[in-house]
């Protein structure tokens, strides 16, 4: 791995406003033990696909309020008339595989929460696999969740290492907060 990684290095000179550097200091890295915000950060990086992270990060809120405040019984029930609400919404991403994605995934969610008491209890059960093989189980799991994707979700919500090179600032705070990662430094 090297000392810091490209994102680290990117952020570096941002003014502390910006949307990434705030992702990169606040966010990036650092587990979540919210299922609702568990999966709107798997919402985000599936949306992401195609995309620039600042789109995303600069139309999170916009994503939070179309999809329910990423309430994830809420998204499971949404109906076709939700769907076109969705599409037809300027502020997220009008993509009708991302949106189909997300309702069938919240659907997932819920079954998985139903088995395991919550989503980051079955990414806890689940914990350790290497890449591969959680992009193997998000594949058989989720849509629209490949390699990509998958490995960035793992890496933000602190499933897997990489997010900040050891010379990051930020690095050590990560640490601190004990991501699933860190059991094993």
């Amino acid at each position: 791995m090297e000392s810091i990684n490209s994102y680290c290095n990117t952020v570096a000179n941002m003014a502390d406003d910006n949307v990434n550097r705030h992702y990169h200091d606040f966010e990036y890295g650092f587990p979540i033990d919210n299922d609702n915000e568990l999966f709107g950060r798997l919402l985000l990086e599936i949306n992401q696909a195609g995309l620039s992270w600042t789109t995303i990060l600069n139309k999170k809120d916009n994503f939070r309020k179309a999809y329910s405040n990423f309430n994830i019984s809420k998204v499971a029930k949404y109906t076709e008339k939700d769907r076109a609400r969705l599409l037809a919404d300027a502020g997220i991403i009008r993509n009708k595989l991302k949106v189909n994605a997300a309702i069938h995934n919240a659907n997932q969610i819920i079954s998985l929460q139903k088995e395991y008491g919550s989503f980051k209890k079955w990414l806890d059960h689940h914990y350790p696999k290497t890449r591969e093989e959680w992009v193997k189980l998000f594949k058989k799991t989720f849509k629209f969740t490949g390699g990509e994707i998958t490995n960035e979700f793992l890496m933000s919500s602190g499933y897997l290492p990489g997010a900040h090179g050891k010379e990051c600032p930020i690095y050590e705070k990560v640490v601190a907060s004990n991501p699933p990662w860190c059991t094993n430094v």
